[in-house]
């Protein structure tokens, strides 16, 4: 068994911000497993690969990476680095992806 057992414990969520965080060096990721939202819709209950859960995230990701980039352009870099996870079971993605100008003029517009 050696390490391809170990490897295959890994979980999805896991795969995922250590996949973003190379593609990204993120200041700020954050992802959500929601998988549970979705439990009951029918395309998941008639899918044995999404019986293990895990199958739909919302992601939140600050990169100075996305700078100059389209909001499409964003989330398709994203979708990108994700695709083999996309091919093995992710469902769903709602992506969040700022630059850190961004964020900063965003918590200088809150109100205090």
């Amino acid at each position: 068994m050696g390490s391809r057992g170990a490897k295959e414990l890994v979980s999805r969520a896991t795969k995922i911000k250590t996949k973003l965080q190379s593609a990204f060096e993120a200041r700020i990721l954050e992802l959500e497993d929601v998988s549970h939202r979705h439990a009951s819709h029918a395309a998941v209950k008639g899918n044995p690969n999404f019986a293990a859960g895990e199958t739909h995230f919302n992601l939140r990701i600050v990169s100075p990476r996305f700078e100059g980039q389209s909001l499409v352009k964003r989330h398709r870099m994203v979708y990108d680095a994700l695709a083999e996870e996309l091919q093995s079971g992710l469902h769903a993605l709602s992506i969040v992806a700022k630059t850190p100008q961004e964020v900063e003029i965003q918590q200088k517009r809150a109100p205090q």
